[in-house]
Parts: C-alpha cells; structure tokens; sequence
C-alpha cells in the first residue's frame, strides 16, 4: 500500500522533543519528507538524527534552528524548505508554551505576552511564509496544535489558554480565506500528554495553578496521559489526500471520530461542527432573548 504522505514535504515546528517530535516521526514513517525547526540546537540536533534513521531513501530530513516568533527566523525556515523541497505540502504549528503560571495580577507580564508571541503569532508568521506557495500550487495543509486551552478556561494560565482559543479562530479565518485555493485549515486538540509542559504544571505546584487543576493534572501524568502518536495520526490525517475539503476545524484526537470525517465531509462542510462558537440561550432550551 502507498504511504499517505509519500512524495510529500512537510515543516513541522518546535519538532524536538514531545508532540512535535511524534508527528516528524508520524510523517517520516507516511512517507513524507520533512523540515524540523525548533529553537534549542542541541536537542534539535538530536531529534534530526533520531528521525533521519528511520527514514527511506529518497526522504529528505533537515533541520533549523529558529524562533517561530522571529519573523527573520521564520522567513530563514520558508526560504530553507522551498530551496530543498520542490514543494511543500504541509504546515504544523506545534511550537508552544504554557507561559507563566499563576494569577494575573502575580506573574511577570513580559513571560505572558512573550508566550502569546510564541503561540500565536509564531503560528501566524509561519502562515503567513508559506501560504503564497500554497496558493501558487492551489494545495496546501495547515494543521494547528491547540489544546484544551482554547475550548476551556484555565484560571492561572491565562496567557496559554488565550492565545491558543486565539490560534483556533484564526485557523477558521484563514480557513475561509484560503478555501479557494484548495489549501486547507484545521486545528488539533491532542489531548493531555506526559511531556515536558507536564512537568512545568507539576513543578510549578498547586499554590500557582490551583488545587483542583494541579490533582487532576497528577492524576493524568500518573496514569501515562494521552499517547502521543494518538495526536501524530490525527497530524498525518490532516496532511493526506484523505482530508482533503475538510477544513476550518478543531478536532479533537481523543474524543472525535476523525477517521469517519472523509465518508461524511459533505455533512460536514454544512454544519459548525467542530468548531469555536458563542453559546445563546437558546441552544441550551432557554427562552431568555425572547421579546
């Protein structure tokens, strides 16, 4: 059988360690071609080594160093994919942090703004680099890492779950604004992993991120928490032939039958499903905006 990604490329950012690293390998084992960047070189290093041993001849694995949220580093990444791939397939914006924890008022406001700078403008001005080569071949995948921070509130970690609800509706933006060009949009809720970012929550101690949030987050790590390669295949999903006219929506790959989405993308595409959207008294039976 064909690899779902063969004789693809893919630029897969903070791809040296955890989710990111999961789907390099994800992609690499589809068949597809693939561009690391992240922005620590010794562990990105690492992560090119470990990914290029497991690739076929004919894949091309290279590596950059960068900071998604330097629009020069961003622009050196677009500049290196498309010089060494004849074309690139698909974007994943995996770079990401958690920010300071605590309440508002307590923590340093520089870490906060710079985690929305990394999460969601970093997500942007990848975007941004690689959507007029998208348009000029009329296909391209863009597939977004958000989270439960964009679907619920997380009360003292204010500035990741902001920025990822902001990450999700600028993929329904751009979703719509580049649908005519076959290019397509989705975000990806991979569920509560056992990575680094869960030993920043544990280490940061109940007194900065609740009791309630700290025993629930305890209990996930003790247990393994969601498999990585869970939200890899949801990453390959979105990057095959297979998803192609699904697009504007944040899946989750815990809870969401993804797998069923190519047999029912005509439903699909006529509904919210799957998406961001204000609740009104209505949906939930209430007669309130009534006159």
């Amino acid at each position: 059988m064909t690899a779902p990604l063969s004789g693809r490329a893919a630029v897969i950012t903070g791809a040296s360690e955890g989710l990111g690293l999961e789907i390099a390998h994800g992609y690499v084992r589809a068949g597809a071609s693939v561009l690391l960047c992240a922005r620590t070189r010794e562990t990105l290093e690492r992560a090119e080594r470990d990914v290029r041993a497991a690739a076929q001849p004919g894949q091309q694995i290279l590596a950059v160093v960068a900071d998604v949220s330097n629009p020069a580093d961003v622009d050196r990444v677009a500049s290196h994919a498309l010089r060494h791939f004849a074309q690139v397939h698909a974007l994943v914006n995996n770079a990401g942090v958690y920010g300071p924890l605590g309440s508002i008022e307590s923590i340093d406001w520089a870490e906060w703004a710079r985690a929305v700078e990394i999460n969601l403008y970093g997500s942007v001005l990848m975007t941004r680099a690689l959507i007029p080569h998208f348009k000029r071949h009329r296909y391209g995948k863009i597939v977004q890492l958000s989270g439960g921070g964009a679907t619920s509130p997380l009360p003292r970690i204010s500035a990741y779950a902001a920025s990822k609800a902001a990450v999700v509706r600028f993929a329904e933006s751009i979703a719509l604004e580049v649908a005519p060009f076959g290019i397509d949009v989705n975000s990806i809720a991979p569920g509560a992993l056992n990575t680094r970012m869960m030993d920043e929550l544990l280490e940061a101690g109940p007194a900065a991120v609740g009791e309630d949030f700290y025993s629930r987050m305890t209990k996930i790590a003790a247990d393994g928490g969601t498999p990585l390669a869970r939200g890899a295949e949801l990453a390959v999903f979105l990057a095959s032939a297979d998803s192609d006219g699904i697009t504007g929506r944040l899946l989750s790959a815990v809870w969401d039958h993804w797998r069923d989405l190519p047999a029912r993308r005509d439903a699909l595409n006529g509904t919210d499903v799957y998406t961001l959207r204000r609740i009104v008294p209505a949906d939930r039976g209430l007669d309130w905006d009534k006159t």
